[in-house]
C-alpha cells in the first residue's frame, strides 16, 4: 500500500478522534470493548469501595430514633369554638408548617434543655462520633491553626471574677444546647394528614425518648399556654371597649330623640309622620275626583254632541243612561212617538198624505219630537253643571296637595337626618351587644383547659439502631467505587494513544497490516519496555548469552508458531509488491528504541533462509549495534570497515551453519557520530550492489526513525521497509507525524507489524467479528511443540 496516496487529512486522525465520522455518535460495540478491558480497574476500585463501607461502618457509632406524633384535633376545635370569643378555621398547608416551625423553635428548645437539664449531660453535649467525621474535624483544625483561629471566645471572660466567669459559661453552654438541640429535632407532616411526628437522633436510645418525650410535651403545654394568653389579653381589651361603647350607645339614642321634638317628627301609632298621612289621604281623594270628573265630562260631551246634531237626529241619539231621573218621560216620548209614526205611515199607505188625519198625525208627530229635544236639552244643561262640579273639586284637592307636599318635603328631609342618626344608634347598640357576649364567652374560657393539639402516640424506647444502615452504606460504597472505576477506567481509555489492533494500523496511518508479533521469552510487553537505548541495553545484558541468541531463532527452531506465519505473511507482501526484482533490498525500521525491530530482522531473516533463499542479514544500527550483540558476534571487522575500505560480505560475514545465513555485524567504534553519511555513501551502495548478486534477499536492521536519520539515509538504497511498532507502546501520534513528514520512506513501508503482543489481552481490544476474537481458535494451527521449544529456547 502506498501511503503517499492517501489524502493528507485523511491519513492519520487525531488520537481521541475517529475518523469514522460516519458512525453511529453511540457505538455499543466499543463502549463494551472498554467496559471489558477496564473491568480489572472497575472490581479493584469497588473492592475498595466496599472495604472503605465496612470501615465506615465498624468507627461509625449506632443511631437510634424516637418519634412522637401529635394531631391538630379539628373536633377539639369544634368543642373549644362553641364558648371561644375567636373562632377557629380548618388548618392549612400554611398554618401546619407554621406548626413545625413553632415546634423546632428556639423557645421551645429552651424548654426542653431546662427541662432534661440538657447542659450539664455530656452525652448530649459531646456525643460519640465517628473516624471520618474525626477526620474531618482534624483537618478543619489544623486549617483554622494556619489561619490564625484560637476558636471562639465570649468576649471580656478575662476581666470578670471566677464567679461571673462560670455564670457566663454556664449561659454559652446553655445557649449551644438550645442552637444544637434546635437544628437537631425532627419535625414533619405526616402525609397529607393533620399529624406531625416530632423525633429526636441519638447515639443513646433513652435519651432520644426522653427528648421527643419533652418536646411532645412542651408542645402540647405550649398550645395551652398560648390558648390561655390569647383568652386573656382579649378579655381585658373587651372589657375596655365595653365602657366605650356602652357610652357612645347612650348618647346616640338621646341625640335621636331630640332631634325628633326639635322637628317635630312625631309619628301615629302605625309609625308614621302626620304629613306624610294627610298627604297619602288628599292623593287618594284626588284620584277619585279625577275619575268623577272624566265621567261627567264624557256624558256632557255626549249629549252636547247629541243636541248639537238638531232636534231631527235627536231621536236617533237620545240614549239616555238609566241612572238620570228624565229617563222615564223621554222613554214615553219616544215610545209615543213610534206609535204615532207607525199609525202616520199607515193613513199615508191607505190613504194618502193629504187626508185629514195623515195631517194632524203629521202634526202630533213632530210634537212629540219637540217635545224629547227640549228633554234633552234640559238633560245637556245638567250635565254640563255636573262637569263643571267636579272640575272644581278637582282644582281644590290639587292645591291642597301642593300645600301638604311642601310641608312634608321639610320633614322628609329632617327625616333623612333622623334615620341616620337612629342608625348609628342601632349599631353602636348592636355593637355593645355584641362585644358583651364576647366578654362574657373570653371569661369563661379562660377558665376552659382543653388545647387544639393532643398527643396520639408517645415516645417509645427504640429497640433498634436506624444508622448507619449497613445495606445502605455497602451499596453506596459500591457504587461509589464502580463509579471511580469507571473514571479510572475511563481515563485510561481517554489515555490510549498507542496501537492495539491491526485496524488501528489501517485506519490511523493507513499502512497494510502484516500481523501480530506475540511477546517471546516471557517479559511483560508495554509499560515494561524500556524506553531509550541505555534502558534497553540494560534489559538485553540482564539476559543470557542463550536467551538472546534464542530471541533470533524463533521462527526457525518453531517454524509453526504464530511468530513464524507473521513473519510468512511479511514475506509473501515483499513478494507481492517488488515481484519481478531480482534481489530485494528489506529494511526493518521502528520509531522508538527497544520495539524489537532487531529481533524482527534476524527471525525474518532467519525464517527466509530456512525456506532456502539466499538471504544476507545485515546490522545497520552503528550507534547500538543490538542485533550483534543479541546474536553474540565478536568481530573485530563489520559494516563499517567493510563500507569504508570498499571490502565485500564475504570478508566480513558470517554464516549460519544451520540456515546458511549470511550475517553482517556492526561493531561498535567509539564516538563515531556520521553513521547516516556512511550509510547512504557510495561504498555503501557499492556493498549493497555487491551483494545482490548473490542474495535473493538483504535484510537491513536500520536504527530507530525517531532518535536518528540513518534510516531515512539508507532509504534510497532500499527497495521496502518494514515498520515494527510495538503493541500497546508506540503512541499513533508519532509515527503519523513521521510519515507525513518523511514521504519519501513512507511511500516504501511494506506494511507494519506490531510486536510484543500481549495474546491474552489482544482479544479486549478487537471489535465484534475481528480476527483478534477468534485467536483461541486459531492456536489449533500452531503446534503446542513448537511453542514449548519457543519457551524452552528462551
Amino acid at each position: 500500500m502506498n501511503y503517499a496516496n492517501f489524502p493528507l487529512d485523511k491519513r492519520v486522525p487525531l488520537p481521541g478522534t475517529d475518523a469514522e465520522k460516519g458512525e453511529d455518535f453511540i457505538d455499543i460495540e466499543r463502549l463494551l470493548g472498554m467496559a471489558a478491558r477496564q473491568a480489572k480497574v472497575v472490581a479493584v476500585c469497588a473492592i475498595i469501595g466496599l472495604f472503605m463501607g465496612v470501615l465506615y461502618l465498624q468507627t461509625t457509632p449506632k443511631q437510634y430514633i424516637s418519634v412522637a406524633s401529635v394531631l391538630i384535633d379539628e373536633g377539639l376545635n369544634k368543642v373549644v369554638d362553641d364558648i371561644s370569643a375567636a373562632s377557629a378555621t380548618m388548618q392549612t398547608d400554611a398554618s401546619l408548617l407554621s406548626q413545625i416551625e413553632i415546634l423546632t423553635s428556639a423557645r421551645l428548645a429552651s424548654v426542653v434543655v431546662d427541662k432534661l437539664k440538657l447542659d450539664q449531660n455530656q452525652e448530649f453535649m459531646n456525643p460519640p462520633t465517628s473516624a471520618l467525621a474525626k477526620g474531618i474535624g482534624f483537618v478543619r483544625g489544623l486549617v483554622g491553626y494556619f489561619r490564625g483561629s484560637s476558636g471562639p471566645d465570649i468576649p471580656g471572660l478575662e476581666n470578670v471574677d471566677a464567679a461571673t466567669r462560670e455564670a457566663m459559661m454556664a449561659t454559652a453552654r446553655r445557649d449551644y444546647a438550645i442552637l444544637k438541640l434546635q437544628s437537631e429535632v425532627l419535625a414533619q407532616r405526616n402525609g397529607r394528614s393533620y399529624v406531625i411526628d416530632i423525633g429526636y437522633q441519638s447515639t443513646d436510645p433513652a435519651l432520644a425518648t426522653a427528648i421527643t418525650k419533652a418536646f411532645s410535651e412542651a408542645y402540647l403545654a405550649d398550645q395551652l399556654n398560648a390558648s390561655f394568653d390569647a383568652t386573656e389579653r382579649a378579655a381585658v381589651w373587651l372589657q375596655g371597649r365595653l365602657t366605650e361603647l356602652r357610652e357612645s350607645s347612650q348618647k346616640a339614642a338621646l341625640a335621636v330623640e331630640m332631634f325628633r321634638a326639635e322637628h317635630g317628627l312625631s309619628a301615629g301609632s302605625d309609625g308614621q309622620l302626620i304629613s306624610d298621612k294627610q298627604l297619602s289621604d288628599l292623593n287618594s281623594q284626588l284620584i277619585v275626583a279625577q275619575a268623577d270628573t272624566a265621567r261627567a265630562s264624557a256624558r256632557y260631551q255626549q249629549y252636547k254632541a247629541i243636541v248639537d246634531s238638531g232636534s231631527d237626529n235627536a231621536f236617533q241619539d237620545s240614549a239616555i243612561s238609566s241612572d238620570q231621573p228624565a229617563s222615564s218621560v223621554i222613554a214615553t216620548l219616544k215610545t209615543r212617538y213610534l206609535t204615532v209614526s207607525k199609525r202616520l205611515q199607515d193613513v199615508e199607505a191607505n190613504f194618502g198624505k193629504d187626508h185629514p188625519q195623515a195631517v194632524a198625525l203629521a202634526k202630533e208627530k213632530a210634537d212629540v219630537s219637540a217635545q224629547i229635544f227640549g228633554q234633552l236639552k234640559q238633560l245637556t244643561e245638567s250635565y254640563r253643571n255636573d262637569y263643571q262640579v267636579a272640575q272644581a273639586r278637582e282644582t281644590a284637592l290639587k292645591e291642597k296637595i301642593a300645600t301638604a307636599a311642601g310641608k312634608s318635603s321639610i320633614d322628609n328631609q329632617s327625616q333623612v337626618k333622623l334615620r341616620d342618626l337612629d342608625q348609628q344608634a342601632t349599631a353602636l347598640t348592636t355593637l355593645y351587644q355584641t362585644f358583651l357576649s364576647r366578654y362574657e364567652e373570653a371569661s369563661q374560657q379562660q377558665s376552659f383547659p382543653v388545647g387544639k393539639v393532643r398527643i396520639i402516640s408517645d415516645a417509645t424506647m427504640p429497640l433498634s439502631a436506624v444508622g448507619p444502615r449497613t445495606s445502605k452504606v455497602l451499596a453506596l460504597t459500591l457504587v461509589l467505587g464502580v463509579l471511580l472505576g469507571a473514571g479510572f477506567g475511563g481515563l485510561n481509555e481517554f489515555n490510549e494513544r498507542f496501537f492495539r489492533t491491526g485496524e488501528d494500523i489501517r485506519d490511523r496511518v493507513g499502512l497494510k497490516f502484516l500481523g501480530y508479533l506475540p511477546t517471546i521469552g516471557g517479559g511483560k510487553p508495554g509499560k515494561d519496555a524500556k524506553p531509550d537505548d541505555v534502558q534497553a541495553d540494560a534489559k538485553i545484558a540482564s539476559l543470557s548469552a542463550a536467551e538472546k541468541r534464542a530471541r533470533m531463532r524463533v521462527s526457525i527452531d518453531a517454524p509453526a508458531s504464530m511468530f513464524a506465519e507473521t513473519l510468512r505473511n511479511a514475506k509473501i507482501a515483499f513478494d507481492v509488491v517488488m515481484e519481478g526484482q531480482g534481489s530485494k533490498v528489506i529494511g526493518v525500521i521502528s520509531l522508538l528504541p527497544g520495539e524489537g525491530k532487531s529481533t524482527v530482522a534476524a527471525n525474518l531473516a532467519g525464517l527466509l533462509a530456512a525456506n532456502g533463499a539466499k538471504t544476507l542479514l545485515i546490522d545497520g544500527d552503528l550507534r547500538n549495534p543490538g542485533l550483534s550483540r543479541s546474536l553474540g558476534m565478536e568481530t573485530e571487522q563489520g559494516l563499517m570497515e567493510a563500507v569504508v575500505s570498499g571490502q565485500t560480505w564475504q570478508s566480513v560475514g558470517k554464516v549460519d551453519r544451520q540456515t546458511k545465513l549470511a550475517i553482517i555485524p556492526a561493531v561498535l567504534r567509539g564516538q563515531f557520530s556520521h553513521t547516516s553519511e556512511l550509510l547512504s555513501s557510495a561504498g555503501m551502495r557499492r556493498f549493497i550492489e555487491n551483494a545482490k548478486e548473490t542474495f535473493e534477499y538483504i535484510v537491513v536492521d536500520l536504527p530507530p526513525l525517531g532518535p536518528v536519520v540513518d534510516a531515512k539515509a539508507f532509504a534510497p538504497l532500499a527497495d521496502g521497509f518494514v515498520l515494527v511498532t510495538e503493541w500497546g507502546r508506540t503512541p499513533r501520534a508519532v509515527v503519523r507525524s513521521m510519515l507525513e513528514s518523511e514521504p519519501y520512506v513512507a511511500n516504501k513501508i511494506v506494511g507494519a507489524v506490531l510486536n510484543k503482543v500481549d495474546l491474552k489481552k489482544l482479544a479486549k481490544y478487537g471489535s465484534l467479528g475481528g480476527s483478534e476474537k477468534f485467536f483461541d481458535k486459531y492456536s489449533t494451527y500452531y503446534l503446542d511443540k513448537s511453542e514449548t521449544r519457543t519457551r524452552a529456547a528462551a
